[in-house]
C-alpha cells in the first residue's frame, strides 16, 4: 500500500485496554461510491497517495491501515440535555486509527455511519448522506472562520436505503471519516467515575494528559482540568465569533483537546439573534446561541465531577473558576481576529467587543452576521470598501458611530491580506440554511455534485484569505 514517507501510525489510545473501548467490524455496505476525499488534510498524515481504490479499501470497507489494529468502539456515557445516560458509546462509529501529522500532533481517524456496535442500542448504526455533506459543510466553514474543528477526511457513498423520522425517507447512506486531534469525551471520564473505577479515571487523566496537554506534569489533575476549561473557553469564543450554534452541546460531544466535532443539527446565524437554535427538539433554548458559552461551563463543572474521585475538590474548583476569565479573553482576541485588527490592550478591545455586538443587535435582520465582519475586515482600511458597498446605507447612528470609533482605534493586522480577491467580491462565503438546502437539493435531484464542490473551494479559498 503506498502511503508516504509522512505516514506515521500511534495507536495509542489502543494502550488504555478493553476496559475503555469494543473491537467491532464495519458494516458490509452493498455500495462504496467515493463522493469525497480530501486529500490536503491527508498529505498532513502521509495518505494522500492512496488510489482511489485503496481509499475506498481503507475508509469504504475499512481495512486495516499498516500499523493500526483495527477498528475500536469507544465506551463513555454522558449528560443529553443535562439527563444522565449511562447506555452512550460509539453507536454508529469507531476509532479506526491513530497517527502522527506533519506538526507532531496526535490524530484520530474516526469514523461515522460505519455499522452497528454493542453501543447502538436500537439505532442502524448508519449515516444519512445528507447528513455527511453537512459535516463537510460544517467543518469546511469552521476551518475557514479559524475555528478549532475536526476536519472532514472522506465520504462515501454506501447504498443502502435509510428510514427516518425527521426527514424524508428512503434517503440515501453514507459512511463518513473525520480527521480530529482526540475524540476522548468528557463522557468518557464520566463512565469511569460511575464505575467507581478511579484507576481508571487516572488512567484516562495520564493519557490525555501526556498525549495532548504535556505541559502539564504527570499526576497534576487539577492542572489537566484547567488546560481542558482553556481550551474549551477558547472553542466556546470562536463560535460565539463566527455566528455558529453547534445544537447538541452534550458531554459526549466535548472532548478534551477543545475540539469543535460531530455536527448534527448546527446553523449559522443569518443576523444576531441570542436565543437561536440549531437543533428543532431543543424546545427550551439549552443550547442556544448565546448560551453555548453557560452549556460548555456546565459541561465542564460534570468532567469536574469526575475528576473529583481522583483529587481534592478545591484545586478542582479553582481550576473550573478559571473558565469565565479565559471566555471573557479568548471572546476579546476572536473578535479582534475576525475584524483584522491588532490588539491594542484589554480595554480597547473589550470596547470594540461590546460596540460590535451592540451593532449587531441593533443592525436587526438587516444587518447579517457574516457580511459585517467581512465588509470591516481590516479597520480603517476598508472604510470606503464598506460604505460604497451593497451594506452601506446600513452603517450609520450612534450604535454605528461608536462602532467605527472603536474599529478604528485598531491598527490593521496584516493589512496586505486585503489584496486578496475575496475582498473585491461584494459579498462574503455564507453558511446559511438556504443555500445548504439547495446544495442537497442538487445532489438529491440530480446527483449533482458541482455546487458542493464549488462551494467548499470558495470557503477553503475565503479561509486562506483571511489567514
Amino acid at each position: 500500500m503506498p502511503v508516504s514517507s509522512a505516514y506515521r501510525p500511534e495507536p495509542r489510545f489502543f494502550d488504555l485496554g478493553e476496559a475503555y473501548g469494543d473491537a467491532v467490524r464495519a458494516a458490509d455496505f452493498p455500495q462504496t461510491i467515493l463522493r469525497f476525499r480530501n486529500d490536503r488534510a491527508a498529505a498532513t498524515v502521509g495518505l494522500e497517495t492512496l488510489t482511489d481504490a485503496e481509499w475506498i479499501a481503507r475508509f469504504g470497507r475499512f481495512e486495516p491501515l499498516p500499523g493500526q489494529p483495527g477498528p475500536i468502539a469507544m465506551r463513555y456515557h454522558g449528560h443529553q440535555f443535562r439527563t444522565y445516560n449511562p447506555d452512550l458509546g460509539d453507536g454508529r462509529g469507531f476509532l479506526a486509527a491513530q497517527l502522527r501529522d506533519d506538526q507532531g500532533r496526535l490524530l484520530d481517524l474516526g469514523t461515522k455511519g460505519s455499522g452497528r456496535t454493542p453501543w447502538s442500542r436500537d439505532g442502524d448504526g448508519r449515516l444519512t448522506l445528507k447528513g455527511g455533506v453537512r459535516e463537510l459543510l460544517a467543518a469546511g466553514m469552521l476551518a475557514a472562520l479559524g475555528v478549532p474543528t475536526s476536519r472532514a477526511l472522506s465520504l462515501i457513498e454506501t447504498g443502502e436505503p435509510l428510514e427516518r423520522g425527521d426527514e424524508p425517507s428512503p434517503t440515501r447512506s453514507a459512511v463518513l471519516v473525520r480527521l480530529s486531534h482526540s475524540h476522548i469525551r468528557f463522557g468518557t471520564f464520566q463512565r469511569a467515575a460511575y464505575l467507581g473505577r478511579d484507576d481508571m479515571v487516572e488512567a484516562l487523566v495520564e493519557h490525555a494528559r501526556s498525549l495532548y496537554h504535556p505541559d502539564i506534569a504527570a499526576g497534576d489533575v487539577p492542572g489537566f482540568l484547567r488546560a481542558v476549561v482553556e481550551a474549551s473557553a477558547r472553542l466556546a469564543a470562536r463560535w460565539i465569533a463566527a455566528g455558529f450554534v453547534h445544537g447538541v452541546l452534550n458531554t459526549d460531544n466535548l472532548n478534551v483537546t477543545g475540539e469543535s466535532f460531530d455536527y448534527g443539527p448546527w446553523r449559522f446565524l443569518p443576523h444576531y439573534e441570542p436565543g437561536f437554535t440549531a437543533a428543532y427538539f431543543d424546545r427550551t433554548g439549552l443550547y442556544a446561541f448565546a448560551r453555548q458559552p453557560e452549556a460548555v461551563f456546565w459541561a465542564l463543572t460534570q468532567l469536574g465531577g469526575a475528576l473529583k474521585t481522583v483529587a481534592d475538590a478545591e484545586p478542582l474548583t479553582e481550576a473550573l473558576n478559571g473558565f469565565g476569565p479565559a471566555y471573557i479573553r479568548e471572546l476579546r482576541a476572536a473578535f479582534l481576529a475576525r475584524l483584522g485588527v491588532s490588539s491594542l490592550g484589554e480595554a480597547a478591545d473589550q470596547r470594540l467587543l461590546d460596540a460590535t455586538l451592540a451593532l449587531l443587535r441593533e443592525g436587526g435582520e438587516a444587518l447579517r452576521w457574516e457580511p459585517l465582519f467581512f465588509d470591516w475586515f481590516g479597520g480603517f482600511a476598508s472604510s470606503a470598501r464598506a460604505l460604497g458597498g451593497p451594506r452601506g446605507k446600513l452603517y450609520q447612528g450612534e450604535a454605528f458611530d461608536a462602532f467605527r470609533f472603536a474599529l478604528f482605534e485598531h491598527a490593521p493586522d496584516r493589512p496586505e491580506r486585503l489584496e486578496a480577491a475575496l475582498f473585491a467580491r461584494p459579498d462574503p462565503e455564507e453558511m446559511l440554511i438556504d443555500e445548504v438546502e439547495a446544495i442537497w437539493a442538487a445532489i438529491e435531484g440530480g446527483d449533482d455534485w458541482g455546487p458542493l464542490e464549488a462551494k467548499l473551494e470558495r470557503v477553503r479559498e475565503a479561509g486562506e484569505a483571511r489567514g
